[in-house]
């Protein structure tokens, strides 16, 4: 009923900037938090950063300062803006969204497939 796309990972230079993208489409009624994690192998899940409805942020401590997440206008996309990359930060990243469906007025919790960043040395 809901799909999340994301898009914007890739490999880059430690020291380089990526933009990550996230597009919630479907049965929408409003989206509430959106939220960025990251798994690199042998890690567990980190919350990388997130982003109220009403525009609030909370970010790791490993990224302050460096990643910035935003919402598009229309509040159905997110973004994640790294900047000062590290070899540290690659890793699978995933989009996620409680969405609250058009169709049951009810929250729902929505992952995208994950996008890659590599960064390297």
């Amino acid at each position: 009923q809901v799909q999340l796309v994301e898009s914007g990972g890739g490999l880059v230079q430690a020291g380089g900037s990526l933009r990550l993208s996230c597009a919630a489409s479907g049965s929408i009624f409003n989206i509430n938090t959106m939220r960025w994690y990251r798994h690199a192998p042998g890690n567990e899940r980190e919350l990388v950063a997130q982003i109220s409805s009403s525009g609030s942020t909370d970010y790791a401590d490993s990224v302050k300062g460096r990643f910035t997440i935003s919402r598009g206008n229309a509040k159905n996309t997110v973004y994640l803006q790294m900047n000062s990359l590290k070899r540290e930060d690659t890793a699978a990243y995933y989009c996620n969204a409680v969405v609250v469906l058009s169709t049951t007025l009810r929250p729902y919790d929505y992952w995208g497939q994950g996008t890659q960043v590599t960064v390297s040395s």
